[in-house]
């Protein structure tokens, strides 16, 4: 009786320890795959670092590379004449837009209405926009006398900083002779470096497309049909260059290429216009001479030369603008007519913009 009861112990033993074994066995493989599993997961995080390291080195190289590029070409441009920055416009594509304020030429001149987006020719500078003052200086060939660089020293010098980064000064060459182009954009690159790389000053060139056919006008003699072609390309001049700066600041000074600013004018201009009472005024006159010191607001700058292309056949630029009070601004003419006194520019160009011509006029009020 208790040799069978050893028996059942050690039956009952070795089940317990069978099934122990098995446990352990089992746990044992369970552990074993985790473990493999374990290794699996490390591999494969390992293998995913080791891709996202050589794909984070890549970037960090061709980034390198991106910035030695960009620091090569600044250094480049630094050291690079102004003028090999100038930029031929080209015609936009047709997933480009942009506004354009020359669309309004193509009304008045049919000829432009295949042209295309118009825009300059040649621009030179940063193409500046959002200040408060654009100065329009539309210049052509006059020989061997030129007034420009003094005009553009008298302009640019006597501007303190402040008025300098709140403006641009715009030269518009209208000449179609390419080595006046080319004096211009000289002269300018040399003497007012510094202006045109913060952006102050830029140079334009009208396209010679944009002129219509003016000289197959009737004209009773020679000198008179050459007199009649120069005022009707004066009026288109400054009509182009008051649409390319219309866009860049609230208000636009137009000058000549033969005027000499007077002392802290642009000071004398901004404190007028600041201190001005009444807004219904369409120009201010800083100088009584023909076109040179008149100050529009940029938002009527189409309006004006709307007008202006509607007659530029019949009378000079100054007298269209004393006809549009005429026409239209009678009644409200001295409120919205302003003259400063005494004039900020003076005339000194004798040398006139039309061949052979000589001109003395000076302002009594300077």
């Amino acid at each position: 009786m208790r040799t069978k009861q050893v028996n059942v112990l050690i039956a009952l033993a070795a089940v317990m320890l069978f099934s122990f074994s098995c446990f352990c066995i089992s746990r044992m493989t369970q552990t074993s795959n985790q473990l493999i599993n374990c290794r699996n997961h490390i591999l494969e995080f390992k293998e995913k670092m080791l891709r996202l390291k050589n794909k984070t080195e890549r970037n960090r190289q061709e980034l390198i590379k991106a910035l030695s590029k960009m620091k090569y070409e600044m250094t480049q441009r630094k050291n690079m004449p102004i003028n090999l920055v100038e930029k031929k416009m080209k015609t936009l594509g047709k997933s480009e837009t942009a506004s354009n304020t020359f669309e309004i030429l193509k009304f008045f001149f049919p000829h432009l209405r295949k042209a295309g987006r118009i825009y300059p020719d040649v621009i030179i500078g940063k193409e500046k926009t959002g200040v408060s003052f654009a100065l329009g200086i539309s210049t052509v060939n006059r020989g061997n006398q030129s007034y420009l660089k003094q005009t553009l020293n008298s302009v640019v010098s006597r501007m303190t900083p402040s008025e300098e980064k709140d403006s641009v000064v715009i030269v518009s060459v209208a000449d179609g002779n390419e080595d006046y182009l080319k004096s211009v954009v000289d002269m300018i690159t040399k003497r007012f470096k510094r202006q045109l790389r913060s952006g102050s000053l830029e140079i334009i060139s009208i396209p010679a497309f944009f002129y219509p056919n003016i000289f197959h006008v009737k004209q009773s003699t020679e000198d008179s049909g050459r007199s009649e072609n120069w005022r009707i390309k004066q009026v288109l001049d400054f009509c182009f260059l008051m649409l390319y700066a219309q866009p860049k600041a609230m208000y636009y000074l137009q000058l000549e290429d033969d005027i000499i600013a007077k002392k802290t004018y642009f000071t004398k201009i901004t404190d007028f216009v600041h201190n001005i009472t009444s807004k219904n005024w369409f120009y201010i006159e800083f100088s009584i001479l023909g076109f040179i010191g008149k100050l529009f607001k940029s938002e009527d700058l189409t309006d004006f030369v709307r007008f202006f292309l509607m007659f530029y056949k019949d009378k000079p630029i100054d007298l269209l603008l004393g006809d549009i009070f005429q026409e239209k601004c009678a009644e409200r003419n001295k409120q919205i007519r302003i003259q400063y006194k005494p004039s900020l520019f003076q005339h000194v160009g004798i040398e006139s913009s039309l061949p052979g011509e000589e001109q003395y006029s000076k302002d009594i009020y300077y």
